[in-house]
């Protein structure tokens, strides 16, 4: 049986301010948590998950400590679950130590500014690790990353793209070496804009766009043509669109 305790500490671990403190994280699901725990990113420091699901992944658990594998009760994986309906394991990971490799010649660098929505944070980071970009970049006010929501939504892929947070406007300012081009209504259309080998691709906030601050700073707006009336596109819509034009 869970303690009262270790099940509290694991449900403050879907509260930033506790995963800040900790260093620590949740990840749910079968999927989800056999990725994470073969990434090299992260380190697996607790598993609590049904008897059955501890049976079949011997080899996937056989670099995890037996003490730190718990099998727990349905009930018991319930109360710590974040999601809706708990499924059969949750795992509790260290944080990835940020990353000092950035490139940004030669590279697509996906940039975020305030983007709040977890499930759209998500979403890019999937999108992104589909087209094959290494970094995104996450202004002031963007979601957490260890969020559960975006956690879930990456669907493993926070293994394999590289995320800093930082004062966009700051970065941007010290990293013009390559073209900064802005998500924008009133850009050039990118049908015309053909494929690119490098360059910064700003994706604003989902109610206000790209703040003032940061458009200062860009080269070259562009747009998504559009043929309907819809007055814009999903931030997590319009990162995939975009992509898919340029990659």
């Amino acid at each position: 049986m869970l303690s009262k305790a270790h099940t509290k500490y694991i449900q403050s671990l879907q509260h930033k301010k506790f995963r800040d403190q900790t260093n620590l994280f949740i990840a749910e699901t079968p999927k989800l948590v056999i990725e994470l725990v073969n990434s090299q990113y992260f380190h697996c420091k607790e598993v609590f998950a049904l008897q059955h699901w501890i049976d079949k992944q011997q080899e996937t658990l056989s670099g995890i400590d037996s003490a730190n594998i718990f099998a727990v009760q349905g009930f018991e994986l319930a109360n710590i679950s974040a999601l809706s309906t708990a499924h059969d394991v949750l795992a509790v990971f260290e944080k990835r130590k940020p990353g000092n490799d950035l490139q940004l010649n030669g590279n697509i660098t996906i940039a975020l500014d305030a983007i709040q929505d977890p499930g759209n944070l998500g979403t890019i980071i999937r999108i992104a690790d589909w087209f094959g970009i290494k970094y995104i970049i996450c202004g002031n006010g963007t979601a957490d990353m260890y969020s559960p929501k975006v956690v879930q939504s990456t669907m493993g892929s926070l293994g394999r793209v590289n995320i800093i947070y930082t004062d966009l406007p700051v970065w941007l300012s010290k990293n013009k070496q390559v073209k900064i081009y802005a998500a924008s209504l009133d850009g050039k259309d990118i049908r015309r804009l053909g494929k690119l080998t490098e360059g910064i691709i700003i994706i604003g906030n989902e109610a206000n766009g790209i703040s003032d601050k940061v458009l200062a700073l860009v080269n070259e707006n562009i747009s998504i043509y559009k043929t309907g009336r819809a007055e814009s596109l999903n931030a997590a819509v319009a990162t995939g669109i975009i992509l898919s034009h340029i990659k």
